[in-house]
């Protein structure tokens, strides 16, 4: 495992030797060029023999996955309180992590935030840092959920989870000190992807909905149709054989993947669906879907700004602690936060 002490001082060499060590960063299909260090740290990886995910299983997997996020992972921050806690789930209890930030008016706005892992990896340690840093950059709390994953819960028992956990919140609004009407989701990649159908679920449900989505590089189109997939296949950090696996893993039925509930995409009537902030990296095989998604809740009238990071790869929102581009970008994601909830 390539230790973070050799990744800076690899980057601090990249960034006086550059071209000449690593080679110039390629550039996508748009003409944007890869991130200097996102180039350097990818390169490096691969030099290092990193395993891939979908070669270890599960369990050896979530342990790689939590040592890599630790590897880049900002500076955790400290906060008022951070507390664990319990839950009734739909199937048992379910582990939630509160972060409440230090500063601002009581009752505070609130954050659900479902972390990323392809539904199989991930959890409330591996997205530590980044929740914290939401909740003191956005001055809200923070609600982190360790769903149901696969493959011993498969699809839709994610979803189920992630529904239940934001009707809890919205139940305990009075024990967690926060504001009815500022309840929001967030999420990445496969968090994003349960922020946006919780969102799609309330309102089918009829009941009180987001007040804002933040969709990080969300995965929104299980069948993987999107130009994006064949281009950032390979070599980009998150490769399509991962992405097989975590699908394969998730969807006991290639029928599932036409699912509303596992692809917010194939919901045909996305009107009146709370306002969104969807970020997209250039160089991810997630790209287009994301995308997608931005432009259908647009068409459909619902308020919704659409960030591209043109260098970024996929998972740069955990990547602040190296990259500093990224650090920069997940600066930018929080400020965003910030003014939805403190309009």
């Amino acid at each position: 495992m390539l230790g973070r002490a050799l990744a800076r001082r690899a980057l601090g060499v990249a960034r006086v030797l550059g071209r000449p060590l690593f080679g110039p960063p390629p550039r996508n299909d748009r003409g944007v060029p890869l991130d200097r260090e996102v180039h350097t740290l990818v390169t490096l990886l691969e030099r290092g023999a990193r395993p891939s995910l979908d070669s270890l299983g599960p369990e050896r997997a979530r342990v790689e996955f939590t040592n890599q996020t630790r590897l880049a992972e900002m500076p955790r921050e400290p906060l008022h309180r951070v507390e664990d806690q319990w839950i009734t789930g739909p199937a048992g209890e379910l582990a939630v992590r509160v972060y409440t930030p230090r500063g601002g008016p009581d009752p505070l706005p609130a954050i659900v935030y479902y972390h990323g892992g392809g539904f199989v990896v991930g959890g409330l340690d591996s997205h530590d840092a980044s929740c914290r840093h939401l909740a003191r950059h956005a001055t809200a709390t923070v609600i982190a959920v360790d769903y149901r994953m696969a493959p011993e819960d498969p699809f839709p028992a994610a979803v189920d989870d992630a529904c239940a956990t934001f009707r809890w919140v919205h139940a305990n609004v009075g024990a967690l000190a926060i504001d009815p009407a500022r309840i929001a989701v967030a999420g990445d990649s496969a968090g994003g992807n349960l922020a946006a159908v919780v969102a799609q679920q309330m309102r089918s449900e009829g009941h009180p909905p987001p007040c804002w989505q933040l969709l990080i590089y969300p995965a929104t189109d299980m069948t993987r149709s999107c130009e994006s997939h064949a281009l950032f296949a390979d070599g980009f950090f998150l490769n399509g054989s991962t992405v097989d696996w975590f699908l394969a893993n998730y969807l006991s039925d290639p029928t599932q993947a036409l699912d509303p509930r596992a692809s917010p995409l194939a919901t045909r009537d996305v009107s009146g669906l709370p306002p969104a902030h969807v970020v997209v990296a250039g160089f991810d095989p997630l790209r287009d879907e994301g995308e997608a998604y931005a432009h259908a809740l647009m068409a459909a009238g619902v308020p919704t700004t659409l960030r591209c990071y043109g260098s970024q790869v996929h998972g740069f929102f955990g990547m602040g602690g190296l990259i500093r581009s990224a650090a920069w970008a997940v600066e930018d994601i929080a400020g965003e936060a910030r003014r939805a909830l403190w309009p």
